[in-house]
């Protein structure tokens, strides 16, 4: 991966830690069956990473490429808009649901949820140039970050089983079953993506795609791998073994994130959506 796409790289998975994490959050608590304290330290969790990505986004000098990686600037004030209305929006779901005001928490969060969406549909414009296309750029963003989002609500949800251990199994065995099919997706999103043309990049990194040892990273370690502990979290869940459900979400968490990190290493290198 080159050196110059590290700090994009950093925006994107912060983009979509942010608006995936609110947007299971919102998923959650509309649902009404997780613990309240949860809903509230999960909306605070994703206010306070909704501030790192805005302020990120403003940092970070977006010029016209990326170590020879083509991007559209036209699109870098929408993406700065939609990340500052996505922190608001986050911050006012938290203090409503802190205050106890679930229908207008509930509003707040899905506002929010709508316009992370376009945060997103704004990134994926600005970096669709050279992948085959904005739809597939778009829409490995938006499975990016539920499986970002889903991964770190589910690894903290597990805490208040640990500390209350009569809670339902249902939320975390939800949680951790719709990770799973988010990963299974995203494993049949990075195969399309390889079978579909794209642009050549002329960069510092000129290893062809599949002899690229960091594709083999996402695949083993960022997608494999941690499918298979969402696996057995899940099924420790469904035997309220909620310790074990926990701890293998740790280790999920990181190789999920460390695998986001790499996948977008990889598209600002290769111009391949994964």
């Amino acid at each position: 991966m080159s050196s110059a796409a590290l700090p994009y790289t950093l925006l994107l998975v912060l983009i979509e830690f942010t608006v995936g994490s609110l947007w299971v959050m919102v998923a959650w608590d509309a649902r009404g069956n997780a613990a309240a304290s949860f809903v509230k330290f999960g909306a605070a969790l994703t206010a306070a990473v909704a501030a790192l990505a805005f302020w990120v986004a403003v940092q970070v000098d977006i010029g016209s490429d990326v170590d020879g990686y083509p991007l559209d600037g036209d699109w870098v004030r929408e993406v700065r808009w939609a990340l500052a209305v996505v922190f608001g929006l986050s911050v006012l779901y938290t203090v409503a649901r802190i205050r106890e005001q679930r229908p207008v928490a509930l509003a707040l969060g899905t506002c929010g949820s709508v316009a992370g969406l376009a945060a997103l549909a704004f990134v994926g414009a600005l970096i669709a140039i050279p992948t085959w296309g904005f739809a597939l750029t778009f829409g490995s963003l938006v499975i990016g970050a539920l499986a970002v989002g889903a991964v770190t609500m589910g690894m903290t949800l597990g805490h208040w089983y640990l500390v209350t251990p009569r809670l339902p199994e249902a939320p975390l065995r939800e949680m951790t079953g719709f990770l799973l099919a988010v990963m299974v997706f995203q494993a049949l999103l990075l195969a399309v993506s390889l079978a579909l043309p794209r642009d050549a990049i002329q960069n510092s990194v000129d290893t062809p795609v599949l002899e690229n040892p960091f594709l083999w990273m996402r695949f083993g370690f960022g997608l494999a791998f941690p499918g298979l502990l969402v696996w057995m979290a899940y099924d420790a869940s469904g035997a309220r073994a909620m310790q074990s459900a926990t701890g293998l979400l740790y280790i999920a968490m990181a190789l999920v994130i460390c695998g986001e990190v790499v996948a977008k290493g990889l598209l600002l290198t290769t111009a391949l959506p994964n």
